[in-house]
Order: C-alpha cells, then sequence, then structure tokens
C-alpha cells in the first residue's frame, strides 16, 4: 500500500509498505478514506522535535471504513464509518477512565512515565505507524474509534480527529466563561476552532493574533478581533483595547516553531531580542535540513508564549495548546508568576470530546468544513507538505483522500 514515510529531517517519501495486521485482539484494521497534514506533522519534518524514527508512517488524522475486528472489539462491525482519535488511549486504565486519555498508563510501550501515545508520531510516543496511508491497525479499538452517523461526511468528520477537538480543548483548558475576553495567539486550523470553541463557550470578545492577512480573514468572518503582528506590537494593542487591563484568557495554539515580528513596531523588541531566540533555536532544534523555504524552524521558539504571558490581565488563564518538545526550557516565568497566572497546558484528551463534538457537527450546530481549504490525493502528499509548510495563502488545512489510489 501507499503511504506517507518519514526517513529524516527533511526526507519524506510517498512509497509502497506493507499492509498492517491484526496484532492484538483489541485491534481493528481501518481502510483510511481521508487523513490529513498537522502542523504538529511539520514539527517533525522541520527538526522542532527530536526522536522520529526513520521508516514511521506519518500522520496522526483519519477518517476511515472498519476492514477487520480483533475479537474483543464488540461495539464496531466490519464495514463501520469511523473517526480515529489522533491520541491512543486504552479506555480501561485509572487516568482513561477520569478523561485524560492523552495520559493513558496502558497505550505507550515505552512505559507509564512516557507521555501520550499518538500515531505517527517519534519514539517516545510509541511509535504507532501514522495515518497518511490507505491502511492503518488501530490498537484498543473499542475506545479508539468512534462510529460515524450517515450525515457527517468525511470532510466533517477529518476535523473531528485532531484539529477541532484540540481547538476545542484548549478554550476548556482556558477555563472560558460567559463574557470573558479571550486572545487566541496563532490562527492556523488549531486556532481557528479555538476561535470557534471560545464562541461555543459564550466568550464576550475574542483577540485573534498571527501575521498571514488571509488566517486573519477567517479569523474576522468568525467575529474575532484581529491584530497583525507585523503591523502592530500585539501586546500594545491588546491593552489599548481592553483599557490596559489586558484579556482574561490566552490560548497559545502556536507552538514551537513560533515566529517573531519582521516588520512594524514588534520588530523593535525582537532584534534586540536576537541573541536569545537563536539559543532558542539551536536548543530546539540542534539539527535541521532545510530545502529551499520548506523545512524552516520558526526563528523565535518561545515567542508566542512570551506575548500570551504579556497580555494576560492579572489572575488570568493561560492555555497552551500549541506543541512545545521536552528540550524547550523557555518560558517567562517570573511575569506568570507575579501576575498570579493560572497555567493549564496539555495534549488533547481526544476521546472526551469527539462524541460531544460529533453530535455538534451531526445537528447542523456547527459546521467545521470551512477551515478545509484543500483536498488532494495522497500522491500529492508530498507536494502537499511542501505548500502547507510555507504557509502558501489559502492553505489553512489539507485533506488527504487515500481512497483515491488505485
Amino acid at each position: 500500500m501507499k503511504a506517507v514515510v518519514f526517513h529524516g529531517i527533511g526526507d519524506i517519501r510517498l512509497e509502497d509498505v506493507a499492509e498492517p495486521v491484526i496484532q492484538q485482539d483489541t485491534d481493528a484494521i481501518v481502510k483510511l478514506t481521508a487523513s490529513a497534514i498537522c502542523g504538529t506533522d511539520l514539527h517533525f519534518v522541520r527538526g522542532t522535535f527530536p526522536g522520529m524514527k526513520p521508516g514511521t508512517i506519518l500522520g496522526h488524522e483519519g477518517v476511515g471504513v472498519v476492514e477487520a475486528l480483533g475479537k474483543d472489539v464488540r461495539n464496531l462491525r466490519v464495514g463501520d464509518r469511523v473517526v480515529i482519535p489522533s491520541t491512543i488511549a486504552c479506555g480501561t486504565c485509572s487516568y482513561c477512565r477520569s478523561g485524560y486519555y492523552a495520559q493513558c498508563d496502558v497505550a505507550n510501550p515505552n512505559g507509564k512515565r512516557a507521555g501520550t501515545a499518538f500515531f505517527g508520531g517519534p519514539e517516545m510516543s510509541g511509535p504507532f505507524h501514522g495515518l497518511q496511508a490507505e491502511k492503518a491497525r488501530i490498537p484498543f479499538a473499542n475506545v479508539g474509534l468512534v462510529k460515524l452517523p450517515d450525515e457527517v461526511t468525511d470532510e466533517d468528520a477529518i476535523l473531528l480527529s485532531d484539529i477541532f477537538p484540540t481547538g476545542y480543548y484548549g478554550a476548556d483548558l482556558a477555563e472560558i466563561h460567559p463574557g470573558d475576553t479571550v486572545a487566541v495567539f496563532g490562527c492556523g486550523p488549531v486556532g481557528q476552532f479555538a476561535i470557534l470553541s471560545a464562541k461555543l463557550m459564550d466568550a464576550g470578545r475574542i483577540f485573534a493574533i498571527d501575521c498571514h492577512a488571509d488566517r486573519l480573514e477567517a479569523a474576522r468572518v468568525q467575529g474575532a478581533e484581529v491584530i497583525n503582528f507585523d503591523e502592530e506590537d500585539p501586546v500594545e494593542v491588546i491593552l489599548r483595547l481592553t483599557g490596559g487591563i489586558g484579556v482574561d484568557r490566552a490560548i497559545d495554539a502556536v507552538g514551537v516553531d513560533a515566529m517573531h515580528a519582521h516588520h512594524g513596531p514588534a520588530a523593535k523588541s525582537a532584534r534586540k531580542e536576537k541573541a536569545e531566540f537563536k539559543r532558542e533555536q539551536r536548543e530546539v532544534a540542534p539539527h535541521t535540513n532545510p530545502d529551499g523555504d520548506n523545512w524552516v524552524p520558526g526563528d523565535a521558539p518561545a515567542q508566542a508564549i512570551t506575548w500570551a504571558v504579556e497580555a494576560l490581565a492579572k489572575a488570568g488563564t493561560l492555555s497552551i495548546i500549541g506543541v512545545y518538545p521536552q528540550q524547550m526550557r523557555t518560558f517567562p516565568l517570573g511575569q506568570a508568576m507575579n501576575k498570579n497566572l493560572t497555567l493549564n497546558m496539555g495534549n488533547c484528551n481526544h476521546r472526551k470530546y469527539i462524541p460531544h463534538l460529533l453530535e455538534l457537527v451531526r445537528t447542523g450546530a456547527v459546521e467545521p468544513t470551512e477551515i478545509l481549504t484543500h483536498v488532494q490525493p495522497l500522491t500529492s502528499a508530498i507536494e502537499a507538505y511542501r505548500s502547507f509548510d510555507t504557509r502558501k495563502p489559502g492553505w489553512m488545512k489539507v485533506e488527504l483522500e487515500p481512497a483515491m489510489l488505485t
């Protein structure tokens, strides 16, 4: 079968690989009808998240049809359409039973202290082969697959595998109350769904911070107040527009590949921090392999999180859902402590949120497909990676269609 395979930093290939087989009684084999490229996949290719094992199939977002079931998967049938939660969880341990699926004690073969297990990730996450393939093995399928109703399309469902739940998780971690003023740093797919989720939680005002005009326009369409950090200093603007108070809640939807301002007032501050940004880059990405404009790490890993802390009001809440590797050590701790901020962060517990969000989509209360901007066959996956990586205008989210292969 065809799959997108990681061979090294800056080196991914579409190639033929062996088809997956049932290994455990709780496994399922799913024939993928849709997968997607996520910013997390780009971290691996850029070198800002280490530990990827060559030969690993990439991708952690998938929709498909059940092709085979282990004998202990008793809630599904062959032929069922399903969405695959990105993180892998047993459903049995105390963490899963408490809703902390991303910290399952059983799923990660590296042991209880290893942390989140997910598809298409580094060795510390399993590793498990990913979902940018024609077929995939799904462990703990009785928990790790959610059956789709007929009225929910693949285009809707693929956004429920990771992006929508992660955005909603970010809003949940931010502890948004009705009327709160919220700042979302990063207006890519996760940021867009964080904005949507903040609206679902009745936020009073939402600020959206980015430097890409198409992403800011998408946020504006949602009703957010947009700030281009390449034209204005985002912290100064937020303080001015909130009467000097700041926002109640901030969501970092950027992570380790953050960029500093290259133009405008905020660029002056960035120039003063140039040496520090370089140090942070070396810390998080000691090995890189750029190819022209592709696979280039962000030039200011801690920029988004620093702006978020600075923009928060006293006693505010910071939600961190942007991905940071374990070697990342930079955080404005003194500012956060002296403002009595609450910090909530982590990998999304996808299985906790998907059923609720699926019902919102099924009933038409939410229409998520506007975030999906490009649909391509799996055979064009490498080209799609390159376009998404360089943040070409309009490339908000990419769906791959494995089923188009013959």
